[in-house]
């Protein structure tokens, strides 16, 4: 079942043109990952698919009902969104950042219901981090946000999360708890997962765990490419893309498993 697609997907700021024809569909229980070098488009293009701006040719449906005739509260309860960057203004509690996610339910001067902080708490359990739901947030490190992120974006009950770039920033440790978690997700509830990211081992990286994932590659202002990582990922592909010498590599860990990875070599002049 298609939860959600993007159908010639178009969007100009001014007469300049950010990115045409985006077509792509995502199901249930998969991680799509966007793909391609700064200034492509592809955080414009996240924008477009939550409905914050509007495209200027094309639509996206979710199950099957356009995001034009979708009030932001209707979006919200299909749709949650993990931003790149998080900016920590107020000592609001953990379990406060949290209880955020479910905004889309609570009318405009009601509080949320113990069935609500039940939801919340459900969804700190779940990265872990049920313990810190006292914690003002803005003691937390870095990797701790970000869990936090995710559990207020498990908090709105969607099917999808819309990722931009969510381990910018994090170290080797905090960025492979983020993946850890995204992994156990996909596994256990059969969410699904839009991402943007740089970091093209991610995709190899839920391909390794069994997510079924896919890759698009956001090129000339298009998708240029769409398909499995071991398909789509390959050094022809990193020296157009990237302009980077880059080695595809292959490893066997001690399970049997075949782990693919890049390795970076050097720009290309």
């Amino acid at each position: 079942m298609t939860l959600l697609e993007a159908k010639g997907a178009s969007f100009n700021y001014g007469e300049r043109e950010i990115f045409k024809d985006i077509n792509f569909k995502i199901s249930r229980g998969e991680v799509f990952c966007i793909i391609g070098p700064n200034g492509c488009g592809k955080t414009t293009l996240l924008d477009s698919i939550l409905g914050i701006i509007k495209l200027k040719q094309g639509d996206v449906l979710i199950n099957g009902s356009s995001i034009q005739s979708m009030h932001a509260y209707e979006i919200a309860r299909q749709l949650a969104y993990i931003p790149q960057i998080h900016t920590k203004t107020f000592p609001y509690t953990v379990l406060d950042i949290v209880l955020m996610g479910r905004a889309s339910y609570t009318g405009m001067f009601s509080s949320p219901a113990d069935e609500d902080v039940g939801i919340a708490e459900d969804a700190l359990k779940l990265v872990g981090l049920l313990g810190l739901k006292n914690r003002p947030y803005t003691q937390l490190s870095g990797g701790e946000v970000q869990l936090v992120m995710i559990a207020r974006a498990l908090a709105q009950k969607t099917s999808v999360i819309i990722m931009d770039e969510p381990t910018a920033h994090l170290d080797f440790r905090h960025e492979l708890t983020v993946l850890e978690t995204i992994v156990h997700l996909v596994n256990d509830t059969k969410l699904s997962v839009i991402m943007a990211t740089h970091f093209l081992n991610h995709a190899f990286y839920f391909e390794n765990n069994n997510i079924k994932t896919s890759v698009a590659l956001m090129d000339k202002k298009t998708f240029s490419m769409v398909g499995s990582p071991t398909d789509i990922i390959s050094e022809d592909i990193l020296v157009s893309l990237y302009r980077i010498n880059a080695k595809v590599v292959s490893y066997n860990i001690e399970d049997g498993t075949v782990l693919r990875q890049i390795i970076p070599i050097s720009t290309i002049k």
